[in-house]
């Protein structure tokens, strides 16, 4: 029988595990590691008096099927629901005013001719970006002949396309909203592949998401909504990933300190330390906790998977993309209180040489009440708040209590929102805070090569596998994908 160490139990491992227990056919003995005392990672779901608050992700990308996939696949069916698409709105802070962002845009970038002649009246777009917009089009023989052979980033792509107004008061905010990174940093290949495979079919964006959409219309295909989550929260995703998985897989408190490969005669293979209660070190009397595993499964943030392969070999730990930034969610309910918001999901705050506040902390808000259904309780309000790059690196290392954080955010919040609302807002009923101490992985330029180099080293290794957010994708689709992926190959006669 095929014993497998799988180490961290968030969405990637706990997929993994769970797929590997199904049954197969192929006799396999699975040991799901996890230094904390609760599987799911950064997935959270809290629920109190009728709120239903997720403390990490909230939803998944719709037109990604593998999360959808995977959640009929637990009979939890039933539990899917839609963003409420059709009062979909996205607001960003501009000299302290929220100004509605306009329709038609994929990111920062117009999806056809009619979008963009509507954009027009909006506030938020200058005459030189209009223009720039306009121009595009016209260049798309240049854009073609001249894409780069060699990664860039974001900054990089959106300038050669838009020019600098667009980078800043569209693309910025927006990518600074999703990865809590830096634009001039992030890698364009790997954060904004299919944007890269217009360039080089069309030239021009705008070009090639008009016939795209032309040819969706012309096949008679509905829109999708942005988003899809769970009714009672992704939480119930996790949960019931572990639920299902055989008793003794899922060891909880079980925090694994070393690995290293084993020559024993006829049983090669990987012996794994660890020790329970959490702790960082073992102590002259702790028992012994080393295990014999064929394969193992590093299914951790890349810093502590880069901690761990160190020993093994140093230059496939030195691959590792370890650069990440943190984030802190603030999330705070308001029962039966009259709040008057923003129709739509929330606002993005841009950097602040493009409008922000001087002092302002914020990165986002999400108006939870008014993006799914399902989430607030008759007559209240619920919204999470994030603060990220370095005003998170920032509280973090002040390690201010959850009050102060809770201060803070409503600080920010009654700076932008308290105008129209008496000039504060009321005190909240509830209020939950979480740090994601570098949780948000930054894809940096020629991260795809990178990756591969790694992918390389790894298959070099026999019995060694890595997967997490940090390689292959940050969304939960992607997660689930390669983790699917990677345990068929454990099941079949590939590995």
């Amino acid at each position: 029988m095929k014993r497998i160490a799988i180490v961290g139990a968030g969405i990637s491992g706990l997929t993994a595990a769970w797929q590997l227990t199904r049954p197969s056919g192929v006799p396999v003995e699975v040991t799901l590691f996890e230094a904390s005392g609760r599987a799911g990672g950064i997935i959270e779901t809290v629920r109190r008096d009728g709120f239903v608050i997720d403390m990490g992700p909230d939803s998944w990308v719709t037109e990604k099927l593998t999360a959808r996939e995977l959640v009929q696949e637990l009979g939890l069916a039933q539990e899917l629901i839609a963003s409420n698409d059709s009062t979909r709105k996205t607001h960003l802070l501009l000299n302290g005013t929220l100004e509605t962002m306009p329709d038609g845009l994929r990111m920062m970038v117009p999806t056809s001719s009619a979008a963009l002649a509507a954009m027009e009246v909006s506030p938020l777009l200058t005459a030189a970006m209009l223009q720039a917009f306009h121009e595009e089009r016209v260049r798309a023989p240049e854009l073609k002949r001249t894409s780069p052979v060699e990664d860039e980033s974001i900054a990089s792509f959106t300038e050669r396309h838009f020019g600098r107004e667009v980078l800043d008061r569209l693309a910025a905010p927006l990518l600074s909203g999703v990865f809590g990174g830096d634009v001039a940093a992030l890698s364009v290949r790997a954060v904004m592949a299919p944007f890269v495979a217009m360039e080089r079919e069309r030239g021009s964006l705008i070009a090639a998401l008009e016939e795209r959409e032309g040819l969706r219309h012309a096949a008679g295909q509905p829109v999708q909504a942005i988003f899809t989550t769970l009714r009672s929260g992704l939480g119930l995703l996790t949960d019931t990933l572990a639920e299902q998985l055989p008793p003794g897989v899922l060891q909880l408190g079980q925090r694994v300190l070393s690995l290293h490969r084993s020559d024993a005669a006829g049983h090669p293979g990987w012996i794994v330390s660890s020790s329970s209660a959490g702790s960082q070190v073992r102590k002259p009397h702790s028992p012994a906790l080393d295990e014999c595993f064929d394969e193992v499964v590093l299914a951790t943030p890349s810093q502590a998977m880069a901690e761990l392969l160190e020993p093994v070999d140093r230059d496939l730990s030195r691959l590792l993309p370890v650069a990440a930034s943190s984030a802190i969610l603030v999330a705070l309910a308001w029962t039966k209180t009259t709040m008057n918001l923003p129709q739509g999901f929330g606002f993005l705050v841009p950097p602040s040489r493009t409008g922000q506040p001087a002092g302002s902390q914020l990165l986002a808000t999400t108006f939870v009440g008014q993006k799914f259904v399902d989430r607030v309780p008759a007559g209240g309000h619920l919204l999470r708040v994030f603060f990220g790059g370095d005003s998170a690196r920032a509280l973090l290392d002040a390690e201010d209590s959850d009050e102060s954080v809770i201060q803070l955010a409503l600080r920010e919040l009654n700076s932008i929102l308290g105008p129209q609302n008496g000039g504060r807002l009321p005190q909240p009923a509830l209020a939950e805070v979480r740090r994601w101490p570098l949780s948000l992985p930054q894809y940096a330029v020629k991260h795809l090569e990178r990756t591969t180099a790694l992918d390389h080293r790894v298959a070099g290794i026999p019995g060694l596998h890595v997967l997490g957010n940090g390689l292959r994708g940050v969304g939960l689709p992607d997660l689930i994908r390669e983790a699917r992926r990677l345990a068929t190959k454990l099941l079949s006669a590939e590995i």
